[in-house]
C-alpha cells in the first residue's frame, strides 16, 4: 500500500498543478463584472460590501493582496487565490475519487493491489478531477476575485475530511476529524452558507461507518438527523449569536450605560470561556453534575435555541434540553458530549470573524454597505433583510393582494404581522450625549388574501405575472376574495373580488419548467452536455440552451443548430459541444457505484445526497423568480462537483463493463479493460477543454476596470455622479478604492439612497471628495423613515424645490388622517442663477445667455403616485448644490434607467458615459435622444478613454469577451456614436448657416466657420474611426440598429465631405451586416411554428423588418441591390414575403 499512497499523492498534486497552471493562465488579470470588483475592495482595505459579508474571504484576500507589488496589481492578487483555492478543491477531488473507488476495488484485508486496480483507481482520480478542472462553471469562478471558489474549496475539503475519518474511524483521537470538519464549517460559513449542505452527506458517512445494521429507514432517520443540524446551525446557532449578543448589548448600554458594542464583547468572552469549562469538566470527567451545567450553559450561550422570532421553540427546546441532562441522562455520553461542545466551540470561533465587520464599520470605511457596526445592525445585515424574504412551504401567489381591516374612522388599514421588537441607535443631536439604543418599530409582515395562499407556492410575485403566465400557459381558476375585514376581523360585506388564482398543477409545472429545468438542468447539462452560446436565456430556443453536439438532438428542440448564426453558434466562443460524454461517463459511474456491494450503495446515497442538497435543494430554497439579471449557475456548483465524482467512476464502470463483456483469461480482460476506460477518461476531459478554453480565457481583459474609469474620466474635478446598478458602480467603486482613480469624484448610487445608512455615509468625507450638503438631516431619514412620501392631496402651485423639501422635512409631514409621509408640493422648480453658474464654470461665458431661470422639476405625473427616498434625497442634492453656487458638477451615468433622472433629460449633456445636469434646456428634446456636450464629450473620448485591451487584439488573437462586456462595448460605442453625429449635425448647421448668412460675413468670419465646419466632419470622422480600431466589430459584434447607424453616418460623411473612402466604409460595414444577418433569416425559415413562438422580440424584428432594412440602406449606399438580391435567393433566401410581388427581374415593391 505504500507504493498506493505514494502515488495517490503524486497524482493528486499533479491534478493540482494542472489545474493551477490552467487557472492562472486563464485569470483575469484585474476586476471583472459583477460582485467582483466589491469583493476586491473589500480584501483590499477590508471594507463592507453587500450581505450577508464574508469576513474570512476578506482576510483571505488581504493576505493575498500583501504579494501585489502595487495597487494595480491587486485585483491580479485575489484572483490569484480564487484560482489557487479552486485547484486545491481539484487536489481534494482527486482524492476523494480515488478513496471511494479503492474502496470497491481493493478488498479491506488486501495489503498490496494489482496493476489493474491502480490502474483504474487512478483513471478515475485523473478523470474525474479533470473533468471538473475543465467544466464550464467552475472554470468561471476559478478565475475571478469571488467567493465561489473559495466556497467550492470549503465543500471539497469537508467532504474529503469525512471520507480521512471513514478510514480512521476506529482509531484513538478520530473523532478530531469531525472537530475540524465543525471548525471548517464555521469558518465557510463567513465565505458562503452553502458548504452547511454538506451536512447530510456526511451524517449519512458517519451512519454506515458506524452502524452496523444499516436499514433504509436507519438511513432515512440518519437524514432526520442531518436536516435538524442544519436548521440548528442555520436558524439557530447562527442567528442565536446575535441574538444573544443583542441581549448583552441592551443591558450593557441601555441599563449599565457603556459605549456602543460593549455587550458583544462581554459575551463573546463569557461564551467563550463557559464552553471552555465545559471542555475541561468532559476532559477531567470527575462531576457529573457540572458537566451537565457546564453542557447545558454552553448550548444556552450557543444561541442554538433562538429558533424563530418567538418564544415557543427556544422554551421548547430548553425544556427538552433540561429534561434530557438532568431527567432522562442516566449516564453521561461524554465522547458525545464532548464532540459538541468542542464542535459549537470552534463553529462559535469561525463565527467570531464577523466581529471584523464591527471593527470595520465602526471606522466608517468608505465602502460600508449597510453600516454594520452594532450587532442590531449586524443582524439585519446577516439576516439579508434588504432582500426581502419569499415563501417556500405555504404563501402567497402572485395575484394575491395585502388584506386591509376598517377602523373606527372606516378608513381601511393593512393587516400586518408584528413580529420581533427592533432597534436602532439613537440620533444624536449632539456628541455628548451617551450612546443608546432605542425602539425603532417592530418587525412586520402584511397579510395576504389567505384564499389564494397554496402548499409549495412557486408563482408568488406579482411584478412577474405575465413571465409566469410564459412559462405555464397558465390559466388559473377564479376565486372569490374579500380584501377587506371590518373592525372585528369578519369579512366585509359587499367588498368581495374574484381574482384568478395557479391551480397546483399549474404551480408545478412552473416549478419544473423554469425553476428545476431551465435554473438547474440546463446548467448542469452545459457543464456535461454542452452549451449553445454564452447569452443569457430566459426560454428563448437561441439563447444559452444546453446542447450536445447531436443533431438527433438538438434540432427536434432548437432548430437547426448547424445554420445558426455565426454568433449564436459556432463562432461564439461559448459555443461547446461535449457530445454528451461526461454526461454518459458520469451515468455508468452512477450505475457502477450503486451495484458495487453493499458498500457501493451506501456511497450512492451519500454522493447523491451531497449532489442532491448542493443542486435541487438550493433550487426548492430560492425559489427564483423569472428573468433573473444574470445566470445563476455558479450556485450549484457543489452539485456539479458530486456529479464529477461518477464522472470519474465511469472509468471503473467502463473497465467492469468490458470485463463482463468480453471473453478470454479475466486478468487479459482485466488488463484491457482498465486500458480502455483510462484512454476514454483520459479523452472525455480533453476533448472538454478543446471546447472550453477559449470562452474561459480571460488573460489580456481589462474591460471591467477601464470601463468603469471611462464613468469617472467623463467627470469634472469634484463630481458628483448619480449609479444604479451594479456595473455601473462596482467598477467605479474598484478604481478609486484600489488604484486610487478620480478620488475627488463622490459616486451615489441611487439603489442605496434609500437607506439612511447610505444618506448617512454621502455626509461624510471620502477621500479627495468632499461630504455632499443636502438639507436633509438625520433624523428625517433615520430608521428609514419616508422611505415613500405620498401625493397625497397635492397642491399643484409651482413652487421652489427647497420649500418643497423643507414641507416634507417638517415633524408635521405625517399628521393626516392617513399616519402617511406626504408630499405636498410636487410641482416644482430650481431657480437658477446665471451669475453663479457662470462663475462656477458649469457653463461658459459664451452660453449664459441660453441659460433657464429655473430648471422645471415638476413630479406631478410621477406614476407611482408619490417619491421614494431616493428621489427626494437625489432631488435636495440638486437642490443644495444650486443654492451653493452650483460648487460641483451633478451627472448621471448613461446607465441609469431613465425613470431615475427626476424629469432633468431636457437639461442632460453627455460628456462621455454619463449625463451632465445643467441650467441649459435642450429645446429639441424628444424624450430620447440626451443632448451632447461635443467638446468635452471628444475630449474626454478621444484623449482620456481606455478601451480593455480589446485594442490590443487582431481579428486571428482577440480576447474573450462575455454577454455582459458586449454589451458594455455596444454601450461605449452608443455614447461614440450620438458625439459623432453631434459633430456631424453641427457641421451641418454650421454649413447651412454660412450659406445663407455669408454674404454678411467679411473673410475673417467665413474663415472661422469653414474651419469650424471642416473641423466638426472631421471630428466626427475621428469619432467613427476610433470606434471601429478601439472597438472592431470581430472582437464584439454589433447591436442590432447600430451598424446601421454607423453606416448611415459613414455615407453622410462621405456624400457631404467627397471623401470616397468614408463611403466605402460604408458599404463594406453593410456587407459584412448583411452577410451576418442573412444567416439568421436563414435559420428562422427552417423553424416550426412552436420553434418561432420561442424566438425573441429582437429577433423577430430582425427577421420582420430590420433585414430589409439593412438591404433598403444598401441601395441607398449606391449598392447594386438587385445583384445582391439574387445572390441571396441562390443562397436560400425567401423574398417573398418581403414584396407583394417577386417577379425574376424588375423591381420590386416593398410591403
Amino acid at each position: 500500500m505504500k507504493k498506493y499512497r505514494i502515488l495517490n499523492d503524486s497524482l493528486g498534486w499533479l491534478m493540482f498543478v494542472i489545474a493551477a497552471v490552467t487557472y492562472l493562465l486563464t485569470l483575469e488579470p484585474t476586476a471583472s463584472f459583477w460582485d467582483c470588483p466589491e469583493f476586491i475592495s473589500q480584501g483590499y482595505k477590508l471594507e463592507i460590501g453587500h450581505p450577508p459579508g464574508n469576513p474570512i474571504f476578506m482576510l483571505a484576500a488581504r493576505f493575498f493582496v500583501n504579494f501585489a507589488p502595487d495597487a494595480q496589481h491587486v485585483a491580479l492578487a485575489v484572483n490569484t487565490m480564487s484560482a489557487l483555492l479552486s485547484a486545491g478543491t481539484i487536489l481534494l477531488l482527486f482524492w476523494t475519487i480515488t478513496h471511494l473507488v479503492r474502496r470497491l476495488v481493493v478488498k479491506d484485508d488486501a495489503t498490496e493491489m494489482s496493476l489493474v486496480q491502480m490502474l483504474v483507481i487512478f483513471g478515475s482520480g485523473v478523470c474525474g478531477s479533470l473533468v471538473y478542472t475543465w467544466s464550464d462553471t467552475f472554470w468561471f469562478s476559478a478565475v475571478e476575485g469571488e467567493v465561489y471558489a473559495f466556497s467550492s474549496f470549503c465543500t471539497a475539503l469537508v467532504f474529503w475530511l469525512i471520507l480521512k475519518w471513514e478510514n480512521r474511524a476506529d482509531e484513538p483521537h478520530s473523532d478530531r476529524y469531525l472537530v475540524l470538519i465543525a471548525y471548517v464549517i464555521g469558518i465557510s460559513i463567513a465565505v458562503h452558507l452553502l458548504n452547511l449542505l454538506c451536512i447530510p452527506a456526511i451524517v449519512l458517512v458517519f451512519y454506515y461507518k458506524k452502524f452496523k445494521n444499516i436499514s433504509a429507514k436507519g438511513s432515512l432517520l440518519a437524514l432526520c438527523v442531518s436536516f435538524v443540524i442544519v436548521g440548528l446551525i442555520l436558524y439557530g446557532l447562527v442567528p442565536g449569536f446575535i441574538e444573544m449578543a443583542q441581549y448583552c448589548e441592551l443591558l450593557f448600554v441601555n441599563v449599565l450605560h457603556c459605549s456602543y458594542n460593549t455587550g458583544p464583547v462581554v459575551y463573546t468572552i463569557v461564551a467563550l470561556a463557559v464552553m471552555i469549562w465545559a471542555v475541561y469538566e468532559l476532559y477531567r470527567q470527575k462531576n457529573a453534575r457540572m458537566i451537565k451545567v457546564s453542557f447545558f450553559l454552553s448550548v444556552f450561550l450557543s444561541g442554538i435555541p433562538f429558533i424563530g422570532d418567538g418564544w415557543v421553540a427556544p422554551v421548547i427546546i430548553f425544556v427538552g434540553l433540561l429534561i434530557y441532562l438532568f431527567v432522562y441522562m442516566k449516564k453521561v455520553p461524554v465522547r458525545i458530549l464532548n464532540v459538541t461542545v468542542l464542535s459549537i466551540l470552534v463553529i462559535f470561533i469561525g463565527y467570531s470573524s464577523y466581529a471584523l465587520l464591527l471593527i470595520r464599520s465602526t471606522a466608517n470605511t468608505p465602502m460600508n454597505q449597510n453600516a454594520p457596526d452594532n450587532v442590531f445592525a449586524l443582524s439585519s445585515y446577516l439576516n439579508r433583510e434588504q432582500y426581502g424574504d419569499r415563501p417556500l412551504f405555504y404563501g402567497q401567489t402572485f395575484n394575491s393582494g395585502i388584506v386591509y381591516q376598517i377602523d373606527a374612522q372606516g378608513r381601511p388599514q393593512a393587516v400586518k404581522k408584528e413580529g420581533k421588537t427592533l432597534y436602532g441607535k439613537t440620533v444624536k443631536t449632539s456628541p455628548d450625549q451617551p450612546d443608546r439604543y432605542e425602539i425603532v418599530g417592530t418587525k412586520t409582515e402584511y397579510v395576504m388574501n389567505p384564499e389564494l395562499n397554496m402548499l409549495f407556492p412557486r408563482m408568488y410575485d406579482g411584478k412577474y405575472a405575465e413571465a409566469y403566465k410564459d412559462w405555464t400557459g397558465m390559466k388559473g381558476t377564479p376565486v372569490t376574495v374579500n380584501p377587506y375585514l371590518d373592525r372585528d376581523g369578519n369579512p366585509y360585506p359587499g367588498q368581495t373580488q374574484s381574482k384568478i388564482k395557479p391551480t397546483f398543477l399549474e404551480n408545478l409545472t412552473f416549478f419544473f419548467n423554469y425553476q428545476l429545468d431551465h435554473m438547474y438542468w440546463r446548467y448542469f447539462l452545459w457543464n456535461f452536455a454542452g452549451r449553445q452560446n454564452d447569452i443569457q436565456g430566459n426560454g428563448e430556443i437561441t439563447h444559452g440552451n444546453w446542447i450536445s453536439g447531436i443533431p438527433l438532438i438538438d434540432n427536434l428542440r432548437l432548430g437547426d443548430q448547424s445554420l445558426l448564426p455565426d454568433d449564436l453558434g459556432a463562432g461564439n466562443k461559448g459555443h461547446n459541444v461535449f457530445y454528451m460524454l461526461p454526461l454518459i461517463l458520469g451515468i455508468i459511474g452512477i450505475g457502477w457505484q450503486a451495484f458495487t456491494s453493499k458498500r457501493g450503495i451506501e456511497q450512492f446515497w451519500v454522493v447523491a445526497f451531497l449532489f442532491f442538497m448542493t443542486g435541487i435543494a438550493i433550487v426548492l430554497y430560492l425559489n427564483q423568480t423569472p428573468n433573473q439579471v444574470r445566470e445563476r449557475d455558479y450556485a450549484f456548483a457543489g452539485s456539479f462537483y458530486a456529479f464529477s465524482i461518477w464522472v470519474g467512476m465511469g472509468v471503473a464502470g467502463l473497465w467492469r463493463l468490458v470485463v463482463n463483456m468480453t471473453k478470454g483469461k479475466e486478468q487479459s480482460r482485466s488488463l484491457i479493460g482498465a486500458v480502455i476506460g483510462i484512454v476514454v477518461g483520459l479523452f472525455v476531459p480533453l476533448q472538454m477543454v478543446s471546447q472550453t478554453w477559449d470562452d474561459h480565457d480571460r488573460s489580456g481583459r481589462y474591460t471591467a476596470r477601464d470601463f468603469g474609469m471611462n464613468y469617472l474620466s467623463s467627470l469634472e474635478p469634484n463630481a458628483i455622479v448619480f449609479t444604479n446598478g451594479d456595473n455601473d458602480t462596482f467598477p467605479l467603486w474598484y478604481a478609486q478604492e484600489v488604484e486610487g482613480y478620480r478620488t475627488d469624484v463622490r459616486v451615489v448610487n441611487l439603489s442605496y439612497l434609500t437607506t439612511d445608512w447610505y444618506v448617512d455615509q454621502m455626509r461624510v468625507p471620502s477621500y479627495e471628495a468632499p461630504a455632499i450638503k443636502m438639507l436633509a438631516t438625520p433624523d428625517v431619514y433615520a430608521h428609514d423613515k419616508r422611505q415613500f412620501s405620498y401625493f397625497l392631496n397635492p397642491d399643484t402651485t409651482k413652487v421652489n424645490v427647497t420649500a418643497a423639501l423643507k414641507a416634507l422635512y417638517s415633524p408635521d409631514a405625517n399628521k393626516n388622517e392617513w399616519g402617511l409621509y406626504e408630499f405636498k408640493y410636487p410641482n416644482m422648480y430650481l431657480p437658477v442663477d446665471k451669475d453663479a453658474v457662470v462663475k462656477s464654470g458649469r457653463v461658459s461665458a459664451e452660453e449664459a445667455a441660453a441659460v433657464e431661470e429655473y430648471i422645471d422639476l415638476n413630479q406631478s405625473d410621477e406614476p407611482e403616485g408619490g417619491l421614494r427616498l431616493s428621489n427626494v434625497i437625489a432631488l435636495d442634492m440638486l437642490a443644495t448644490n444650486a443654492a451653493n453656487g452650483w460648487e460641483r458638477p451633478i451627472y448621471f451615468a448613461m446607465t441609469v434607467p431613465d425613470d431615475y433622472y427626476l424629469n432633468l433629460s431636457p437639461y442632460m449633456r453627455s460628456t462621455g458615459m454619463t449625463y451632465e445636469v445643467g441650467p441649459i434646456k435642450n429645446r429639441d428634446f424628444d424624450g430620447y435622444h440626451i443632448a451632447v456636450n461635443t467638446d468635452k464629450a471628444y475630449d474626454n473620448i478621444v484623449n482620456k478613454f481606455r478601451w480593455g485591451g480589446l485594442d490590443k487584439t487582431t481579428s486571428a488573437d482577440d480576447i474573450y469577451l462575455d454577454e455582459t462586456i458586449r454589451r458594455m462595448v455596444n454601450t461605449t460605442r452608443m455614447t461614440m456614436i450620438d458625439l459623432a453625429t453631434a459633430l456631424y449635425n453641427e457641421g451641418v448647421e454650421a454649413e447651412i448657416y454660412f450659406h445663407q448668412d455669408s454674404v454678411n460675413m467679411d473673410a475673417a468670419q467665413r474663415e472661422k466657420v469653414s474651419t469650424f465646419i471642416a473641423d466638426r466632419y472631421k471630428r466626427s470622422q475621428t469619432v467613427l474611426d476610433l470606434m471601429m480600431e478601439k472597438l472592431p466589430v470581430y472582437a464584439a459584434p454589433l447591436g442590432v440598429l447600430t451598424g446601421t447607424q454607423i453606416v448611415e453616418l459613414y455615407s453622410r460623411l462621405g456624400e457631404t465631405t467627397g471623401n470616397e473612402a468614408d463611403k466605402k466604409k460604408a458599404l463594406e460595414l453593410l456587407t459584412d451586416e448583411i452577410n451576418l444577418y442573412k444567416q439568421y433569416v436563414l435559420y428562422f425559415q427552417t423553424l416550426t411554428p412552436r420553434q418561432y413562438s420561442l424566438l425573441t422580440r429582437n429577433d423577430r424584428y430582425i427577421n420582420d423588418t430590420y433585414f430589409i432594412q439593412l438591404l433598403q440602406l444598401y441601395a441607398d449606399c449606391g449598392g447594386d441591390v438587385e445583384s445582391l438580391m439574387k445572390q441571396l435567393q441562390g443562397e436560400g433566401i425567401n423574398f417573398s414575403r418581403y414584396f407583394k410581388s417577386a417577379p425574376e427581374t424588375g423591381s420590386k415593391t416593398l410591403e
